[in-house]
């Protein structure tokens, strides 16, 4: 009863495979970089690699895949080539192998420009009914990769569930604005309002994901941790997003405040995870109520696991500018 982890070198595919690990469990990671969490090096694009360590495997984790970080140093050629053609590859596979269930990490920037409400317009409200306008090649090849997804669980019955998750990296925000207005942690505090999530409640996603796929057939859920916010905060997050939050937690100013720490002015998007809580029974348990009850306490809010998995960039290089550039 094997599971691949697909992008073991990889923040989610570590926690993964950490995770899987500890739990006892069979499981084999795969990457095109070594590392101490990857048992195969090789490319996902590779069908003779992908047919030799899908063999006897019951299930694939699919996490490997090319990130908004690369869009400004790798051509579309490249993006198609791992995250189109890589994916295809493995759904081909594991069809063949008589794979049980098939997890693919998606992510919210498939919602692209959708996100972005106009000048004047109430925050937007993110659930999985919400129709992406695709922004660059990355958001195209996910939207492109879950399609691919959706269409071999309709036509050869492959359990498959589409996680879309939220921001989970630990490095410093690739805005300059935010960058140089708020640290690290004050503005992933910040997100974990509406559009943030911990890479503990990521990985419990997967493996509830895992275990409800034959039930399930398809599926596709927005991974984020819970929010505080309704539908009728929205135009209010627009104007003074601070005054809403306020009112929610009437000790966040005083906690932050022992931080030097701000809340960010305004919000233009909100994550709803509702459909996976219910569907998936998904528990997300880092939340901004958790970000408070750390601080209250003098804790670290991130996880264990997230803290375990640390840091690792996206690109061989360090840049000046910023964790990694960002196209224009």
């Amino acid at each position: 009863m094997t599971i691949l982890v697909t992008g073991s070198a990889g923040h989610l595919g570590e926690a993964l495979m950490r995770s899987l690990r500890s739990a006892g469990r069979p499981v084999r990671g795969v990457d095109i970089k070594p590392s101490a969490f990857t048992d195969h090096v090789g490319s996902i694009g590779d069908r003779a690699f992908i047919r030799e360590v899908i063999h006897g495997v019951h299930a694939v984790l699919h996490a490997a895949t090319l990130h908004k970080p690369h869009v400004a140093t790798h051509n579309y050629q490249a993006f198609l080539d791992t995250n189109l053609a890589g994916t295809l590859a493995l759904l081909d596979e594991a069809v063949a192998e008589g794979v049980g269930s098939f997890i693919f990490t998606s992510t919210t920037s498939a919602f692209g420009s959708a996100l972005t409400p106009a000048n004047g317009e109430p925050a937007a409200w993110v659930t999985e009914d919400v129709v992406p306008v695709t922004k660059n090649i990355y958001g195209a090849t996910k939207l492109g990769a879950e399609a691919l997804c959706e269409l071999f669980a309709r036509k050869h019955g492959l359990p498959v569930i589409i996680l879309r998750t939220s921001r989970f990296f630990p490095e410093v925000d690739d805005d300059p604005a935010i960058r140089d207005n708020y640290g690290a942690a004050n503005a992933q505090a910040n997100e974990l309002l509406n559009r943030r999530v911990d890479l503990e409640d990521v990985v419990s996603a997967h493996l509830l994901a895992l275990e409800r796929a034959r039930s399930i057939g398809f599926g596709r859920y927005i991974v984020s941790a819970t929010t505080p916010f309704t539908r009728d905060h929205l135009a209010a997050l627009r104007k003074n997003a601070p005054e809403v939050v306020q009112q929610l937690f009437p000790d966040c100013e005083a906690l932050f405040g022992k931080r030097s720490w701000s809340l960010f002015p305004h919000i233009d998007r909100v994550y709803v995870n509702e459909r996976a809580r219910s569907e998936l029974g998904w528990r997300p348990k880092y939340d901004f109520r958790h970000v408070l009850d750390c601080l209250r306490a003098g804790k670290d809010f991130r996880s264990p696991l997230a803290r375990d998995v640390g840091s690792k960039g996206y690109h061989d290089t360090v840049f000046e500018d910023g964790p990694y550039p960002v196209a224009q």
